[in-house]
């Protein structure tokens, strides 16, 4: 199988990188800059893309690499730092840029017989992000794109097949930032396109029976997508030697519990338990306002329920869970520059210690490296149903981030009704398939209204609806105005206790998804 090496440098866009040179039917792994050349070498890569990162070339502290990389015959691909270590280690002159460019840049392609830039115009929109920037490439390269304020947007050397773009081409905003990875895989490096989604389900199930072997494996199930895609996966690899524990925490949305329950025990070659516990949580909860501290107490709780169920079950086997990518990043646990520094955003459920007692041999994550539309294209490829595969996500603590304040039966109720009002309207419509994610939130405001001619004093509820395609960046979708009109008329006029509705324009960032 064809390789890509997407070498770290720190870039907060590594994975990114590597799930657009998937896009493109190639595989591609991360590695710390920190791997020796002796293991690039021995692994038989067809090309390797330098990172971003957020350090200065010549601050002898940052992340660098031996130059003798870019003499072992393999093509190079350098981005932002990336690109700007390419001329370090060639001794171009690297220094702060006399003007930084952030966001959408014109581009000027100023050699269009590039391999790199084939198919590409002269001038294009590329997105830039740097201070720093290279006032000199290095002897042997030519530079091949420029900008009004970069001299050096572009470079390449022949000789050596390397290249190197101050800008990045793997976010949506560069223009033509997908033809220009697709000429480095298959124009400069020769790849022919042998890794589908196929190939992962293939690979993946096969080291899963190689690592489990006839061992059990205890999966702690949310009833979202990832852990049913996490479930299939583990259930085509060894069946019954799975079981999937479902605690309800009674913070679900309307009627998910009987649907989960349904979905998996139809579909899947597994044990199922179900534990229905949603009075414990709602004491667990009780007079907890700070967003942070719910979803600890859920995540807590929702394992205190899950060992209490299998713990007579977790000798001598492994212990299973959906995390996602995205999960990783947010909670602190990605991986950059071979440490797991990113900053805590919000803890995710699946991220919580195991207790010291519980004896499982190694935790796997089958997903933990993908982003969400891959996980979905993974489920659809299993046969998992689409009514499934394409549901709208969902956090693990449920309506206890969608809830802000304290969390009551009350509350819960008139979410569960407010947002099955808003999904049976978007289904009807069929405007739901043009956003990644919606759903409504109770933010604990009350305001006056006027209902059948008497005053009222009851809940605001919130619509959130976003676009993206990777969730690490979102956009508010752009509902027509009659269609966010006919849910708030329907949620005002059949659920109770609400009689305001509002609709949520904030993009992530400089907020999240969910609210809180």
């Amino acid at each position: 199988m064809e390789k890509i090496l997407v070498l770290d440098f720190g870039g907060q866009y590594n994975q990114l990188i590597a799930r657009r040179v998937r896009d493109h039917h190639v595989y591609a792994e991360i590695l710390p800059y920190t791997v020796d050349l002796d293991t690039i070498k021995a692994n038989d890569y067809k090309g390797i893309i330098f990172t971003g990162g957020p350090n200065s070339v010549f601050d002898m502290s940052s992340p660098h690499y031996t130059k003798d990389i870019l003499d072992i015959g393999i093509p190079v691909l350098g981005i932002c730092y990336g690109c700007q270590l390419i001329a370090w280690m060639g001794d171009g002159r690297v220094q702060t840029a006399p003007v930084s460019e952030y966001g959408k840049i014109e581009l000027q392609v100023t050699n269009t017989d590039s391999e790199l830039f084939a198919d590409i115009p002269e001038e294009s929109t590329v997105w830039m992000s740097h201070t720093d920037y290279i006032a000199a490439p290095p002897q042997g390269y030519e530079i091949i794109g420029k900008t009004n304020d970069c001299p050096c947007a572009a470079m390449q050397n022949l000789d050596k097949n390397v290249y190197a773009v101050q800008f990045h081409p793997e976010v949506t905003h560069s223009q033509y930032g997908n033809q220009l990875l697709y000429n480095f895989l298959y124009r400069i490096c020769g790849c022919t396109g042998d890794w589908v989604m196929d190939n992962f389900i293939d690979n993946t199930v096969t080291e899963l029976k190689e690592k489990i072997g006839d061992k059990n494996v205890i999966l702690g199930l949310s009833g979202g997508v990832d852990s049913s895609v996490a479930a299939a996966l583990l259930s085509r690899a060894v069946g019954k030697q799975l079981t999937c524990v479902f605690v309800d925490h009674g913070l679900m949305r309307k009627d998910e519990g009987d649907f989960v329950q349904d979905t998996f025990t139809r579909l899947f070659d597994m044990n199922f338990v179900r534990v229905n516990c949603a009075d414990h949580f709602l004491s667990c909860l009780k007079g907890v306002t700070d967003p942070e501290e719910k979803r600890k107490i859920i995540g807590t709780e929702f394992y205190k329920v899950f060992w209490d169920e299998v713990r007579a079950r977790a000798k001598d086997g492994y212990f299973a869970q959906g995390t996602i990518y995205p999960d990783r990043i947010e909670s602190g646990k990605g991986m950059s520059n071979g440490k797991a520094n990113t900053a805590v955003i919000k803890t995710h459920h699946n991220m919580v210690e195991k207790p010291s007692d519980i004896d499982f041999i190694d935790t796997i994550e089958p997903l933990g490296e993908l982003f969400k539309d891959e996980v979905r294209a993974v489920g659809e490829k299993l046969g998992i149903p689409r009514e499934l595969v394409w549901r709208q996500p969902f956090p693990g603590p449920g309506l206890g981030v969608r809830i802000i304040g304290e969390i009551t039966a009350e509350k819960i109720k008139i979410l569960q009704d407010a947002d099955w009002v808003l999904r049976d309207e978007m289904s009807k419509n069929g405007y739901e398939n043009q956003l990644a994610q919606f759903f409504c939130v109770l933010p604990g405001v009350n305001s006056v209204g006027v209902m059948g001619d008497h005053r009222t004093y009851d809940n605001l509820v919130v619509i959130r609806a976003v676009t993206t395609d990777d969730f690490m960046t979102a956009d508010w979708a752009r509902i027509p105005y009659d269609i966010l009109a006919t849910v708030s008329n329907r949620i005002t006029n059949e659920c109770a206790h609400v009689n305001r509705v509002a609709y949520d324009v904030t993009s992530k960032p400089p907020a999240t998804v969910e609210w809180e």
